[in-house]
């Protein structure tokens, strides 16, 4: 897609791995908890100038299975944040026309979260703009497993013919088989690598590491990983028969 304040295309699909919080925090002698409430601020200058920029899909790896893992402390402050971030940016959602869409295995969060998502996606439902994805007790593997399963119980079932499988028959039991696959995947705090994030969609996803913990990346990154997005040419695993700009596809 094009902006008249971008000369290359922007992507129509962007994902996020939202990383660096605590490591922000620890380095400035803060608990990690408050890295996660400075990242929320992130999120929203970002949620917000994605919106602006007419970007279709946003997906930020809120909260992957493996967080589970972690003191539980700080599982419950993070449970905690999510329940007020839902609740004091649902104006903002709604005035930047966002809809929101949650996916993972959101039965193991906490009823009292997964009531305020259910919320937040029906006050959003009819919103015109940009969808939010946020991806909460997710994994990739999770992912592709619990897609096998119901895969499985239907053909057991006799609603699918397993000898005419293609992949859009697959995808049809991802979470959220609906939105496209991202085009940019960003990560922040200099990691290079997937974390279990999106194992499916990301096949051809361009790739942007920043060096910055999410708590700094701002619109002015943003706008760098976009920049970069531009000046690339996806061939998709083909070769082309000319070059006619950086996002030809062959």
């Amino acid at each position: 897609m094009q902006h008249p304040e971008f000369p290359d295309p922007l992507p129509e699909h962007v994902a996020i791995i939202m990383d660096g919080n605590g490591r922000w925090a620890t380095e400035r002698g803060m608990p990690r908890v408050r890295g996660h409430v400075a990242g929320v601020q992130s999120v929203r200058e970002v949620t917000t100038e994605c919106a602006r920029l007419g970007i279709g899909s946003l997906t930020l790896y809120a909260f992957s299975v493996e967080n589970w893992k972690r003191p539980s402390t700080e599982v419950r402050y993070l449970m905690r944040l999510l329940r007020v971030f839902l609740r004091r940016e649902l104006a903002t959602l709604m005035e930047n026309g966002v809809r929101l869409r949650c996916i993972g295995r959101l039965q193991d969060l906490p009823a009292v979260v997964q009531s305020e998502l259910q919320r937040t996606e029906e006050r959003t439902r009819s919103n015109t703009g940009m969808v939010l994805r946020l991806a909460l007790s997710y994994g990739g593997r999770s992912e592709i497993a619990d897609a096998l399963k119901a895969f499985g119980a239907d053909v057991q079932a006799g609603r699918i013919d397993p000898s005419r499988v293609d992949e859009e028959t697959l995808r049809a039991y991802l979470y959220d088989p609906e939105t496209p696959d991202p085009d940019l995947i960003i990560r922040t705090a200099g990691e290079m690598r997937l974390s279990n994030f999106l194992l499916w969609q990301l096949s051809y996803a361009e790739l942007f590491v920043s060096s910055i913990g999410w708590p700094e990346f701002k619109r002015a990154a943003l706008h760098e990983a976009f920049r970069s997005f531009g000046s690339r040419h996806r061939k998709f695993g083909m070769v082309p028969e000319k070059a006619s700009g950086p996002k030809e596809r062959a």
